[in-house]
């Protein structure tokens, strides 16, 4: 796979990319290891730069992240949102029959996997961190992919879409946020330094 050719193609022709995903013979395997495992890095990395590296202002204060701690923070990280996005690819193929859908673990991972493009790309703002909450605006467009792609790749009925894309959405913002928090658990409060 052109991991960069499918970048391009999942944000910026997502319906016709969705057609052509449904189409690909994979394994979840092959989608985490030629596509996410390589995505998933960014925002750990990019957070540890802008924490541990670039800092963050706050009234006129700088602070940093220590070294260690931002490190530990970014690997934990990194290992938390491939195991979340594991979840939500179970949760979305577990869901498929109460909306009529198909069940297929392979297409419910290129739903998670795909969907989650502009995110990860979107990461490499967190290097400067006031530049972080632009991430969130990337964040709705993965919920527009997912909301393009779940009904081709699961094929849902029509009248049952909705349903199934509120409570994937919800389920999905449950799993990442609950990773989070399991992430930042390991940067300690008083861990804070200024330069």
């Amino acid at each position: 796979m052109d991991l960069v050719g499918r970048v391009k193609a999942i944000i910026l022709k997502p319906k016709d990319t969705w057609e052509q995903v449904k189409q690909e013979e994979t394994t979840v395997k092959e989608l985490y290891m030629s596509y996410a495992v390589i995505l998933a890095i960014i925002p750990p990395v990019a957070t540890f730069i802008g924490w541990s590296i670039v800092g963050m202002s706050f009234l006129g204060a700088s602070y940093r992240i220590p070294f260690a701690n931002g490190i530990s923070y970014a690997v934990f990280h990194y290992v938390l949102s491939l195991i979340a996005i594991y979840a939500v690819a179970f949760i979305i193929d577990m869901l498929a029959p109460n909306f009529g859908s198909q069940k297929n673990m392979v297409n419910a991972m290129k739903v998670a996997v795909y969907s989650n493009t502009p995110i990860w790309i979107a990461s490499i703002l967190f290097i400067f961190p006031t530049l972080s909450p632009i991430v969130m605006i990337a964040s709705l467009y993965s919920l527009y992919l997912l909301y393009l792609g779940l009904p081709i790749l699961m094929e849902t009925p029509k009248e049952k879409i909705v349903g199934y894309i509120i409570v994937v959405i919800i389920v999905s913002i449950i799993v990442f946020y609950l990773a989070g928090i399991i992430a930042r658990l390991v940067i300690p409060g008083r861990g804070m330094m200024m330069p």
